[in-house]
């Protein structure tokens, strides 16, 4: 059992992607599938978690290779929270899809291609050696960018020709890293190379490949100054594909940063960590500028996405357990708020009729449900509590101080109060102030329409309240999470074996 809900959440959406390309000609059953297997995702995920939670990490070997001679795939604490929060944001962006404009996404290829992205997310939680996470990167290349392009405009040609040319850059630098890594020490599994990695002769090249490897993951996760990529596309996407990407794309850099520089590069902190601090500052330096100088929705909302990844790699920064824990925190309570807020801004267009502030006006006053439903992950997304990004930058900001990184801790404190500027800024044009002249009629949506709307708005709401309103349990996961990811002995004996298997005793 345990086995197969290891491999569930990559098969789910492998067939779900095969099917409901199969299904083209059928629009109505593609898209039912599509949901299905979306609810399948989330099911499979959250006992997933369970499972992990209570019987700790789970490992498998493909085809009953031996590590680190076959694939692996591991699910720890963090990678099992990561697979639940794909599966929640893959039901809940499935079911806004089915809003207005369904028919035309659909028609123009949008259910294989989110499954397929979903698919390659999950294989980059899941896999447990380095050429595997750089094919996942791939398959998520390929599904976004036919994403990104869904309605052929050239706001979008010209967003995704950027996009795609920048993280091509990415994986190169992946793929170099991932050979010379395998010059150096003969292997690409993750715990074999957290075994032999400080037992590597010239720990100076190490060091270089792991610069590699930061560049590569951090031009995934849009941190300083690896970002042009995100605002020049994110804003060019449909509501439904933005708010995926808002969840999940940069995220996916995050962990594999976290991932990899507390297990394969931990014993070289001293080196990694104070230069993953200034990257970490600058990007949410920059970030906060960048969404205070903007007044369209859709680019303010891009820019706080850079912002806030400087918080989640706080944890890598310092390399303390309540670092790391907070790490964890925020980038749970951040997928749900960030996602929530493109799905927002999605129904303020077809109300309001434009993403421009300046367009926008007097929604409080007809829209009031629309403007609560801001609010809570507005106000989460700039730490007012008791919402759930109030104890995620606690936690960071405290961590920092503990680490008597005043700095970091300042900044953090700082760009926060940048980020409420933002929000009221938002809430001030588009909600508070009296409507433009030329205010749109509201838009004509049919009653399947506004549920499928509003549905999943107000599900992840739901879910910001319960993180900051009960927020002892996921705490207490995130500093479990923390304690797996520090047990770097733990994973190597649970992935390897208490006897790992030397590479002159391979089988030729």
């Amino acid at each position: 059992m345990r086995q197969i809900l290891l491999v569930a959440p990559i098969l789910i959406p492998l067939v779900a992607t095969a099917a409901t390309a199969l299904l083209w000609s059928r629009p109505t059953a593609q898209r039912l599938f599509g949901l299905a297997a979306a609810i399948g995702l989330v099911a499979a995920t959250l006992a997933l978690l369970a499972e992990v939670i209570s019987g700790g990490m789970m490992v498998g070997q493909m085809g009953n290779w031996p590590a680190p001679f076959g694939i692996s795939l591991v699910v720890d604490h963090l990678a099992a929270a990561m697979l639940a929060i794909t599966g929640l944001m893959g039901l809940v962006v499935a079911v806004y899809a089915m809003g207005p404009g369904a028919q035309e996404r659909d028609r123009a290829g949008f259910q294989p291609l989110f499954h397929a992205l979903l698919m390659g997310v999950a294989g980059a939680f899941t896999t447990g050696d380095l050429f595997n996470l750089y094919v996942w990167f791939e398959v998520m290349l390929i599904a976004s960018f036919g994403l990104l392009v869904l309605d052929r405009t050239r706001e979008q040609i010209d967003g995704g020709i950027r996009y795609v040319m920048l993280n091509l850059v990415g994986t190169t630098f992946f793929l170099l890293a991932v050979g010379l890594v395998y010059g150096l020490t003969g292997t690409l599994n993750l715990a074999d190379l957290a075994r032999v990695a400080p037992q590597v002769e010239n720990q100076g090249a190490l060091a270089a490949v792991g610069v590699l490897l930061l560049v590569s993951f951090g031009a995934k996760a849009a941190v300083f100054p690896l970002f042009n990529w995100l605002p020049a596309s994110y804003h060019t996407a449909s509501m439904p594909v933005a708010a995926i990407f808002a969840a999940l794309l940069t995220k996916v850099g995050v962990y594999a940063i976290i991932r990899i520089f507390t297990l394969v590069f931990a014993h070289d902190q001293a080196l990694f960590g104070p230069i993953i601090g200034v990257i970490a500052m600058a990007t949410m330096v920059v970030g906060v500028l960048g969404a205070a100088a903007h007044y369209d929705v859709r680019r303010i909302l891009s820019f706080h996405i850079i912002s806030q990844i400087g918080y989640m790699l706080v944890g890598v920064a310092l390399m303390t357990p309540l670092a790391i824990a907070g790490s964890v925190l925020y980038v749970i309570h951040h997928i749900v708020v960030k996602a929530n807020l493109f799905l927002v801004a999605g129904a303020m267009r077809q109300v309001g009729g434009s993403f421009a502030l300046a367009r926008l006006g007097g929604l409080w006053v007809t829209r009031p449900l629309l403007g609560l439903a801001f609010l809570i992950p507005a106000l989460s997304l700039a730490g007012i509590p008791p919402l759930s990004g109030f104890w995620g930058k606690l936690v960071v900001i405290r961590s920092g101080l503990e680490a008597e990184a005043y700095v970091l801790a300042f900044v953090a404190l700082g760009v926060g109060l940048l980020t409420l500027y933002s929000m009221v800024k938002i809430w001030n044009e588009a909600f508070w102030k009296a409507a433009p002249e030329s205010e749109a009629p509201p838009a004509a949506w049919t009653p399947a329409q506004r549920l499928a709307t509003f549905a999943p708005i107000v599900l992840l709401c739901g879910v910001t309240l319960v993180i900051g309103l009960w927020t002892e349990p996921f705490a207490a996961f995130s500093i479990a999470a923390a304690e797996s990811l520090l047990d770097r002995e733990g994973y190597i004996a649970a992935v390897l074996g208490t006897n790992p298997i030397q590479l002159t005793e391979a089988v030729p």
